[in-house]
């Protein structure tokens, strides 16, 4: 029987809590306090940087801030694609040099592998397999797209990547109507919530302490002000993504974009072998309106889009709930892909929300005027992004200190990358809900006219994301 989205599981903050269970609480802040590194959110930014500063320098007392509890955020409600994609690249390649861009690339490739390092050297058991990422078409149009994303990835240094046809495609992944796809191998799937428990053990076991149900609701230089008391540090390092626009200052810093996901009931085996997916990638496709999907250690999809992608204000959701018209569209991603799931039940579905700005680009800084910090804006591709952002913050914290002069990661071109302000609302929400109708119309109108390319209606959209 077909499931209705009245039946689902809806919020709950994500599936991988109500898979994994929610974390034990730790205590807030008692009062004022001071040490040498303040952090910011306790999501994987702020929980890798603590971890790598940590580790590096186990001198310093590094206290995390956490409005809810440590994975809340994005980090707890994720697709669990740890793969090579970093917001910004192509921007970075005009304002810095093509070389520069590809040291960045290269720098992401290595990251995938640095977080399994991690979790196998901390005895995380993220459920990880690196089977990689593949990413399909199903239009002509798709196709066009695919094989121009393909060349360009490999102007990039991505020797490894590899362009199939239809019937290699099928031979990995049976997506109905597949006509090529583009693989490589610097992914992995993995559980979101075991990562950030994990890792959050992992930082304490090292000496950070970690505050959770402390908003923090002001930062400023050598101060991060909570309800319950003052932390003063050299440095504030701020590590918010998609919650940065309740920071009194921040409401137009980066754009909250909500990304909503449903779960599967688990598949029984006659349905895996329709499928396939034996090589359990990470999956998405070349829609304007993309989806992602993962299967999971536990045998069901996990699948994503946008849904509704912004609230008015700069608000984000209430523990996950999202909206049954979002469900019933999702659900029709996954059974247009896989028409044998006709009859499967959704279990879970869940929102969650990215950090976008304004020029759709990733970035690390550190104001060594103030010893104010920050990482994000990751656009989505933030498990790997914020392993690597993270490493970074650390290397420009101890050379700021004095520790250590410059590395690899401070000279990589999103270092200190300024970007202007969102716009005011009402513009903000009009321009964020007229980007994504026009892509699903794109989207639409490629699927009904096969034969006539990709969409002008999407290059329009490009220029009004700022993403052209």
């Amino acid at each position: 029987m077909s499931s209705s989205a009245t039946s689902v599981v809806n919020g709950g903050i994500s599936f991988w809590y109500a898979d994994d269970g929610l974390p034990a609480a730790r205590e807030p802040l008692s009062g004022d306090a001071s040490a040498d590194v303040v952090i910011v959110g306790g999501g994987y930014t702020g929980l890798w940087t603590a971890y790598y500063l940590k580790k590096a320098a186990p001198f310093l007392r590094i206290t995390v801030l956490e409005q809810k509890f440590c994975g809340y955020g994005a980090s707890g409600r994720n697709g669990g694609w740890l793969y090579n994609g970093i917001a910004g690249r192509d921007r970075y390649a005009k304002l810095h040099g093509h070389e520069a861009a590809v040291r960045l690339q290269r720098a992401m490739n290595d990251t995938v592998a640095e977080v399994v390092a991690v979790t196998e050297a901390e005895g995380i058991d993220a459920g990880v397999h690196k089977g990689g990422v593949l990413e399909v078409a199903t239009t002509p149009a798709q196709l066009a797209r695919l094989r121009a994303f393909h060349e360009h990835e490999l102007s990039y240094g991505e020797k490894d990547r590899e362009l199939y046809g239809a019937r290699q495609t099928a031979e990995r992944i049976r997506v109905a109507g597949a006509v090529g796809s583009s693989w490589t191998p610097h992914g992995a799937r993995l559980h979101p919530v075991k990562l950030v428990k994990g890792l959050a053990a992992a930082a304490e076991a090292l000496g950070v302490v970690i505050h959770e149900s402390t908003p923090v609701t002001e930062i400023r230089p050598k101060h991060a002000v909570t309800p319950y008391g003052t932390v003063r540090a050299p440095y504030v390092l701020r590590c918010t993504e998609g919650f940065t626009a309740s920071l009194r200052g921040q409401r137009r810093t980066w754009l909250p974009m909500n990304s909503s996901m449903i779960a599967t009931e688990p598949l029984g085996d006659e349905q895996w072998a329709a499928i396939g997916w034996d090589g359990r990638e990470t999956l998405g496709d070349m829609a304007h309106a993309y989806m992602y999907a993962q299967r999971t250690a536990d045998g069901r999809i996990a699948l994503g889009g946008r849904g509704v992608p912004y609230r008015f204000g700069s608000r984000t959701d209430n523990d996950g709930r999202t909206q049954s018209e979002t469900v019933e569209a999702l659900r029709e991603i996954l059974t247009r892909f896989f028409p044998a799931l006709a009859g499967v039940r959704v279990e879970h579905a869940w929102s969650g929300v990215l950090g976008v700005p304004r020029d759709w680009c990733a970035t690390v800084t550190l104001d060594r005027a103030t010893g104010l910090g920050w990482a994000g804006g990751y656009v989505g591709s933030g498990i790997a992004t914020a392993n690597l952002a993270a490493r970074t913050l650390r290397d420009l914290v101890q050379q700021d200190s004095g520790q250590a002069g410059r590395t690899e990661l401070t000279d990589l071109p999103w270092v200190n990358h300024k970007v202007r302000k969102w716009e005011p609302e009402p513009f903000r929400w009009l321009g964020v809900h007229g980007m994504y109708a026009t892509y699903r119309a794109a989207d639409r109108r490629e699927l009904l006219r096969p034969g006539a390319g990709s969409s002008r209606l999407a290059r329009v959209a490009d220029r009004v994301a700022g993403r052209s």
